[in-house]
Parts: structure tokens; C-alpha cells; sequence
């Protein structure tokens, strides 16, 4: 058979594998969160996940979808944006629910105070959203002013990508805080690993900008980081932190 006669195949099964690609770089972001989210609402405690976490990703994929209208990349690291910002408040809604209904007498907080001391530990969802929405339209403001320059565009790039790098940052204090990984999901941590592999090496093999190869590069070191620490505290058990924990604390593995 001559090589010609293979294009009506091998077009198609292209097309193919570029869509699980896409797909991939689409949703792929968001699976490492569903053990996480199904294990809180199973064991009803957040204690063992940041929720600094989702603080950090609302930002960098904020600053991502700003950053595409100065210089447009790939569609799918878009939508990939709008799919993590969407999960992520998801995830603040479970925790913040269940945060507050294991908290007794305590005095509620909002994001209207504007405590620096209690920014992030509010009392109800609606102020970490318009915390968002408020970030969101300053930002969108300034890169509006600013969006014929070329260096806030590449600056803005870079505080995006280098702000997701920084993802797993919060994790890994809080278990060095608490001396343990207890109540955080491993397959979380697993498929964050395996995730920004793949995302990197798309990133490097697509060209995306600069920013976003070094930045990923950065990211899996974080994650591996994490995961000495999984090896670290659970065959070198070391004394906890001193810290309030909820009688019906599981391990969230």
C-alpha cells in the first residue's frame, strides 16, 4: 500500500489524539481535587487541606485568563482557567460550610471587616466570593489601562504561572506545621505530580511562553517535595504541632 493511501486514517486518528490532548490539558487540572473533596465531605473535617490552596489558584488562573488578552495563547490553557477558578470555588464552599458547623461560639467573621488578621478565615462563602469578584475587577482594570504595554503583558504572564507554581507552597507548610500529612489526600498530591509533568512538557513541546515551561518545572519540584515529606513523617513519626482537631478526624488517604 502506498503511504498516500494511509492519509485518510492517520488525519483523522491525529485529530483524535489532539482533542484527548486538549481535554486533557482541560480537565486534567481539576482531578486531583476529587479524592480531596470526596474525603472531606466523607469524614466531614477539613482540617488537613489548605484552603490557601484555592486562594492561590483563584489568582494565578485570574491573572492567566488577563494575561491571554494581552498575548492570546493555546484555547485550551484558557478554558482550563475558567474550568479550575469554577472547581475551586466549589472546593471553598465545602470547606467553609463544614469549618463553620464544627465551630462553636465563635465570633463570625466577613469579608466587609477587612481584618488583615482573619483574611481568608471568613464565616461564609459570599465573602470569599466577593473577595474574588473584587480582585478580579482591580486587576481587570489595571491590565485594561496597561494592555498596550509589552512589559506589564510579559510581567502579568509571569506572576500568573509563577503564582500556580507556587500551588503546593501552602500544603507542604501546613504539614511542616503539623509535623504529620494526616488528613491530606495522596492521590491529591499523586496526580498533582503527574499532572504538572504532563502540563510542563506540554508547555515545552507546544512552545506555550517562557513563562509557563520554567514555572512548570518549578511546580514539580514543589510536588516532589511534598511527597518526601509523605515519606518523611510517616516512617519518622515526629511530635505534632499543638493544634484544635476535630473528634472525627480520619485520615483522608
Amino acid at each position: 500500500m502506498e503511504p498516500g493511501g494511509l492519509e485518510w486514517l492517520l488525519v483523522p486518528v491525529q485529530q483524535l489524539v489532539s482533542w484527548v490532548i486538549a481535554g486533557t490539558m482541560v480537565f486534567g487540572g481539576v482531578v486531583p481535587y476529587i479524592p480531596q473533596y470526596r474525603d472531606i465531605r466523607r469524614t466531614q473535617n477539613a482540617e488537613g487541606f489548605s484552603t490557601y490552596v484555592c486562594l492561590v489558584l483563584l489568582v494565578a488562573n485570574i491573572l492567566r485568563i488577563l494575561f491571554w488578552f494581552g498575548r492570546r495563547f493555546e484555547s485550551p490553557l484558557l478554558w482550563q482557567s475558567i474550568i479550575m477558578i469554577i472547581t475551586m470555588l466549589l472546593m471553598l464552599k465545602l470547606c467553609t460550610e463544614i469549618r463553620v458547623s464544627n465551630e462553636l461560639n465563635v465570633k463570625r467573621r466577613s469579608f466587609a471587616d477587612f481584618d488583615l488578621n482573619y483574611f481568608w478565615h471568613w464565616s461564609k462563602f459570599t465573602d470569599y466570593v466577593q473577595c474574588v469578584l473584587t480582585f478580579t475587577g482591580v486587576t481587570g482594570y489595571i491590565t485594561y489601562l496597561w494592555l498596550d504595554s509589552s512589559l506589564f503583558v510579559e510581567t502579568l504572564g509571569f506572576l500568573a504561572v509563577f503564582t500556580e507554581a507556587m500551588l503546593g507552597v501552602p500544603q507542604l507548610y501546613r504539614n511542616y506545621q503539623n509535623r504529620s500529612t494526616e488528613g491530606m489526600s495522596i492521590k491529591m498530591v499523586l496526580m498533582w505530580t503527574s499532572g504538572d509533568t504532563f502540563k510542563t512538557v506540554y508547555f515545552i513541546l507546544n512552545q506555550a511562553p517562557f513563562q509557563f515551561s520554567i514555572c512548570g518545572l518549578l511546580q514539580v519540584f514543589v510536588d516532589i517535595a511534598i511527597l518526601l515529606q509523605v515519606y518523611l513523617y510517616s516512617h519518622y513519626p515526629q511530635k505534632p504541632v499543638s493544634h484544635t482537631a476535630h473528634p472525627a478526624s480520619t485520615k483522608a488517604l
